[in-house]
């Protein structure tokens, strides 16, 4: 595939995850979304001590840190606020995305980011893009 991006912007994998395409004709830009989702009854790949079984999933809190998954992008985001299987996540970095889309969530354990469970974005607040001059 041959564009005319900036070479020094692509090196090092920095444009993975970033969506490319002409104005007007990508999906909304949205810094906060607002999920339903589904946790893992168990945690994959932890094994509490004695015990065959991996640890249990807590539920997701208020002003807890995750990491979401989008398509290839991985971002940071807050839990602002959880009801029932909805959760509002507040994104580090602004994420081009569309209504429908999985997500995947992840959570911080013994400083490693682990699979806590899965979800399907309802809605967010969008941005604008800045318009060119």
């Amino acid at each position: 595939l041959g564009t005319k991006v900036d070479p020094t912007l692509c090196r090092a994998d920095r444009m993975v995850g970033q969506v490319l395409g002409a104005v007007g004709h990508l999906p909304s830009i949205y810094t906060e979304l607002e999920v339903s989702y589904y946790l893992l009854r168990r945690l994959l790949g932890v094994r509490t001590e004695g015990d065959k079984k991996g640890a249990k999933v807590a539920k997701l809190t208020k002003h807890e840190v995750l990491m979401v998954n989008i398509g290839s992008l991985s971002t940071g985001g807050r839990v602002i606020a959880v009801k029932a299987d909805l959760a509002k996540i507040g994104l580090t970095t602004p994420v081009c995305t569309e209504v429908g889309e999985k997500i995947a969530l992840s959570r911080r354990i013994d400083k490693h980011w682990r699979l806590i469970g899965w979800g399907q974005i309802r809605r967010g607040i969008m941005v604008k893009p800045a318009e060119r001059s």
